[in-house]
């Protein structure tokens, strides 16, 4: 049996992870958002607030149960924010521990706790983050997406490091994985911004008159491509526009 844990799971990236995951056999995902109307005998769903660091190290061990049958077992940390786009000087300074919470702190926890469920399960582990372009170029007006994207991206980068050091990374690896440009609400939320606030705005106008953006499921399709065939990706940073 091959268990899937998506967070994030409602919409975009992780609802067309969700969808294409249960079209092959043998799989099971736990889905974690804040709702779901998503119904199927192989979904669970699970009721969290990522962004509530407080009670995620609290209820955190309670979601990577002993699965004995296991034959691949799979992390995907989908679940983000853009936060609010402005400049710093601009910004409010609470939306800093929002985002990062939930970006940066829920992902931690998550991976910390998969590492410490799973380690001697004899299945094929992957954790998969949910990376992005911007946390390798500096885009202005996302100044906390861009830097917790950074974060994220390294954070993987030490786990499979550490791995490797204790000689676990046989069975066990770890991506962070940028989907590209996606027609997710996210999208629409940054088409609705200041061009005072992004210098960017009109390329991600045109994105979506010209159809240049890619659909949530084609996206998808991507992720498992690497998911299935683990063995071809050795690099911890990937990009699904480079397969």
């Amino acid at each position: 049996m091959r268990y899937f844990f998506i967070t994030g799971s409602s919409r975009g990236i992780g609802k067309g992870l969700v969808e294409r995951i249960l079209q092959e056999e043998n799989t099971l995902v736990h889905g974690f958002s804040r709702s779901s109307g998503l119904k199927h005998d192989r979904y669970h769903h699970h009721s969290a607030d990522l962004t509530d660091t407080d009670w995620l190290a609290q209820n955190v061990v309670d979601f990577f149960p002993n699965l004995s049958d296991a034959d691949q077992l799979v992390l995907i940390n989908n679940a983000g924010t853009l936060g609010d786009v402005k400049y710093l000087g601009e910004l409010e300074n609470a939306d800093f521990a929002h985002l990062f919470n939930l970006n940066v702190t829920a992902p931690a926890m998550l991976m910390n706790q998969f590492i410490k469920a799973y380690h001697e399960s004899k299945a094929e582990k992957l954790i998969v983050n949910v990376s992005s372009g911007a946390g390798k170029s500096p885009v202005d007006g996302w100044s906390g997406y861009c830097a917790s994207k950074a974060a994220l991206d390294m954070l993987s980068q030490v786990a499979q490091a550490e791995l490797q050091q204790k000689g676990l990374d046989g069975h066990f690896k770890v991506y962070a994985l940028a989907p590209g440009v996606v027609d997710t609400e996210m999208q629409g939320e940054i088409r609705q911004v200041s061009k005072d606030h992004f210098s960017k705005l009109d390329k991600f106008i045109n994105y979506k008159k010209e159809g240049t953006l890619d659909d949530a499921s084609h996206t998808a399709e991507k992720f498992m491509e690497l998911i299935n065939n683990s063995s071809r990706f050795t690099e911890v940073l990937q990009d699904v526009r480079k397969y």
